[in-house]
């Protein structure tokens, strides 16, 4: 779609998902905490050379061509993803209502892609993939590392869920993708393996200049829109919850049900007149 500029060598040339297999979450950021001594060189390969129109983008090198096609993306802020057909979006929320992930939910399992800062130089996947594979197998899940399309990819095989892991390094960044499903969903050449590496190949991250520790997520932005509907639905869940354990009380204390406060049915006036009055409105 976009075709690929290269940077002097910075560059390495390389409907709803059930709940039994959302396990994965764990280990989402557990490689942050990880630090493995131990490597087998044998199960890493060399990357194989990626074409001139595979992805993914850095944003400085497609971002006019980008415009011509931004209504077909999703822009949260550090990566640019298509959405595949029939794909719906999921929002994981911190507390405090804050965006801390985005999933791309398919009929055959859920994609995740984060960014990640990085050396300019590359070679964080290979640490990260290691790292991910000790913490996966300590868990007790099997683990096998396979080549794809960018190199190492992760298949893991847990309890909950089957999951495939695929990094590529890019100039002062690291991008990752995780695909998770049921059982046999992550298999190569699968369904939801072969819908991950068609994102993957088209997102576009966007590094921004700012200098971060390595490793260190690159930020979730939601398009303004989607935020404002997100931050309305947090406040009506907020205010259900409260009414509901208010409701709760008075019946245990044997008083008539909980009932909201109704609005006046005329503008509250001050000793100014009312606030509408007060703004010259009225």
């Amino acid at each position: 779609m976009f075709g690929r500029k290269k940077k002097g060598g910075d560059r390495a040339d390389a409907p709803q998902y059930d709940d039994e297999y959302t396990e994965y979450d764990e280990y989402e950021d557990e490689y942050d905490d990880a630090v493995s001594d131990e490597y087998v060189e044998e199960e890493f390969d060399e990357e194989p050379a990626r074409g001139p129109q595979t992805g993914p983008f850095d944003y400085e090198d497609v971002a006019k061509r980008l415009e011509a096609i931004a209504e077909q993306r999703l822009d949260l802020g550090s990566v640019i993803v298509p959405v595949p057909p029939g794909g719906q979006l999921q929002v994981e929320m911190t507390p405090d209502g804050t965006p801390q992930a985005v999933h791309l939910a398919t009929q055959h399992g859920r994609i995740t892609v984060a960014a990640y800062a990085a050396p300019k130089t590359s070679g964080q996947w290979r640490s990260v993939a290691a790292d991910l594979a000790d913490t996966l197998r300590k868990d007790g899940a099997t683990v096998s590392v396979v080549q794809g399309p960018w190199g190492r990819e992760l298949h893991a095989v847990t309890q909950g869920a089957d999951l495939r892991f695929i990094g590529v390094d890019g100039y002062r960044w690291m991008v990752r993708l995780v695909a998770a499903g049921p059982t046999g969903a992550a298999d190569d050449n699968s369904p939801l393996v072969s819908a991950a590496r068609a994102v993957l190949s088209e997102t576009v991250v966007r590094r921004g200049d700012e200098p971060l520790p390595v490793r260190e997520p690159l930020p979730v932005v939601l398009p303004q829109e989607l935020a404002d509907q997100l931050a309305a639905a947090h406040q009506q869940q907020l205010a259900a919850q409260q009414q509901a354990m208010q409701a709760q009380m008075a019946a245990m204390q044997g008083g008539p049900a909980f009932q909201p406060e109704q609005p006046p049915t005329e503008p509250r006036r001050g000793a100014e007149g009312s606030a509408m009055q007060q703004l010259g409105l009225n």
